[in-house]
């Protein structure tokens, strides 16, 4: 199936996104046998479904317009980031500088694939990182995934 970039389709809903304070983080299109437009929106406070109901119907009448999949039916889901979603942007990583992070890495270093540490920087290739007063730099190309950690003692 034929569509539109997530760039074409980010650009379309960026002003509804703007005027609701929406960050849009991510578009993503999956094609299949239920092809689906998953655009995942963060707000500060956090992301409920009433946000994503609100942001939904009032970026469909724009999608139509756009027509991500020339005519083609697909499903239109808006959703959280999510908790554990992996750190991909700068804007990413920035919003998690001084927090703990998980890092999973594709070798293990020190004979250890999983670490939990403060996230203290990054840089193109490069993350910094630092646990107990020691500082670790990571190559990225070394991370198999890196994500906020997840206090679940800190939820409840």
């Amino acid at each position: 199936m034929k569509t539109k970039t997530t760039q074409e389709i980010q650009n379309g809903i960026q002003p509804i996104a703007d005027e609701m304070n929406i960050e849009i983080v991510e578009v993503e299109f999956k094609q299949g046998k239920e092809p689906a437009l998953t655009v995942y929106i963060d707000v500060e406070g956090g992301v409920d479904l009433n946000i994503c109901e609100k942001f939904h119907r009032a970026i469909d009448p724009v999608l139509d317009e756009i027509d991500p999949t020339y005519g083609a039916p697909y499903t239109l889901n808006v959703s959280s980031p999510g908790l554990d979603r992996p750190l991909k942007t700068d804007r990413d990583y920035v919003k998690c500088i001084g927090q703990k992070v998980e890092v999973k890495l594709f070798a293990p270093l020190k004979g250890k694939k999983f670490f939990e540490m403060t996230l203290k920087g990054h840089d193109e290739t490069c993350v910094y990182l630092e646990d107990k007063g020691e500082e670790v730099k990571l190559e990225k190309s070394k991370i198999a995934k890196i994500c906020r950690a997840i206090d679940f003692d800190g939820l409840f």
